[in-house]
């Protein structure tokens, strides 16, 4: 008798998803294991991009030459039936070659305009900090309100629309650094590190064994459009307690009173942080939030949003270093 009551509150206290997010988890696991045909390692890039897609966000990726940053967000175009776009910026490019310009039609004496390669579901932007900033200043609109205004006239973006960008920590010459209401415009910045010694090891020897393929050619389409749109539906529909809201409230208004910060981050953080945490914890397989799902996306989502004083950086403090350090004093809700 006592077996079968135990039996009972146990089918009783089982805990079951009240959003269904298997779909989603599959078709992330699948994603990651194209990826992994080709990318070795990275895989905290690879789940900040996925992340990125699922909350609807920008990214920026930061690394020196050669760590994959490009060929990782090619990649990942490729496992979407979306389209896409790359944009090489450079010092000389103007506004108009990336947003689009009127043209003057002959047959029938009017101007009509000729959409920009920024027109595309997946916007790959190869070194953004290449371009001035009247060229920088021209993704302000977009970036934030998935439209175009040219000549008095709006065009609004396809649904999905994200924007992928890379730049270079070292080279400085013939730069132009990103001003800061732009980097707010990134969901997530994502240092991207050298590989290990074993990873590089895997690298030469998956170079080794291509042969007459290319990297991109492994690559399958795993979800479409309309697909994504779905997930980023489901994952709007993740529940966060109160107490979970003042964690990141609490995280955000601490970078803002620390006195190793200049510069503290604004409500857009706070909103990026909650999106961020409900597409962690869909990746999970889980519809509801923990404190660890936001610990996991706070750094991402603040190190590029905030400005350390002088003297701290030059004690050779990072704004990532110091974010966490918040974190880590903050209380953890129980």
């Amino acid at each position: 008798m006592e077996e079968q009551i135990n039996t009972e509150v146990s089918e009783n206290l089982e805990f079951k998803n009240r959003i269904d997010v298997s779909e989603l988890q599959e078709a992330v696991h699948n994603i990651k294991k194209q990826l992994q045909k080709v990318i070795v390692g990275q895989k905290d890039m690879i789940d900040l991009l996925i992340v990125s897609l699922l909350a609807n966000g920008h990214v920026l990726i930061e690394g020196v030459p050669g760590v994959a940053k490009t060929i990782t967000a090619k990649l990942l175009s490729k496992t979407m039936d979306v389209d896409f776009s790359r944009i090489q910026f450079t010092p000389d490019l103007m506004p108009s070659d990336i947003l689009g310009t009127s043209v003057f039609n002959a047959k029938t004496s009017n101007f009509e305009f000729k959409k920009g390669p920024i027109f595309s579901s997946m916007i790959l932007i190869d070194e953004i900090n290449r371009a001035p900033a009247k060229t920088q200043a021209a993704l302000f609109e977009v970036m934030e309100e998935k439209q175009v205004t040219i000549d008095g006239e709006t065009y609004k973006m396809k649904e999905p629309f994200i924007v992928l960008a890379t730049q270079n920590p070292i080279e400085q010459e013939g730069t132009y650094r990103l001003p800061e209401a732009q980097l707010d415009r990134f969901l997530f910045k994502i240092n991207v590190e050298y590989p290990t010694a074993d990873e590089e090891l895997e690298i030469i020897i998956r170079e080794q064994g291509l042969q007459n393929t290319t990297k991109i050619e492994k690559i399958e389409k795993i979800i479409t459009g309309l697909e994504i749109e779905k997930y980023r539906a489901l994952v709007n529909q993740i529940s966060l307690e109160e107490n979970l809201l003042k964690y990141i409230a609490n995280i955000v208004v601490n970078t803002r009173s620390n006195s190793f910060l200049y510069l503290g981050a604004s409500p857009r953080a706070s909103i990026a942080i909650l999106k961020a945490s409900k597409a962690f914890a869909a990746i999970e397989g889980r519809d509801f939030v923990t404190p660890e799902d936001i610990k996991r996306a706070s750094t991402p989502v603040l190190q590029h949003r905030v400005i350390v004083t002088p003297e701290r950086e030059m004690e050779g403090l990072t704004s990532k270093q110091i974010i966490e350090q918040i974190i880590e004093a903050v209380e953890i809700p129980r």
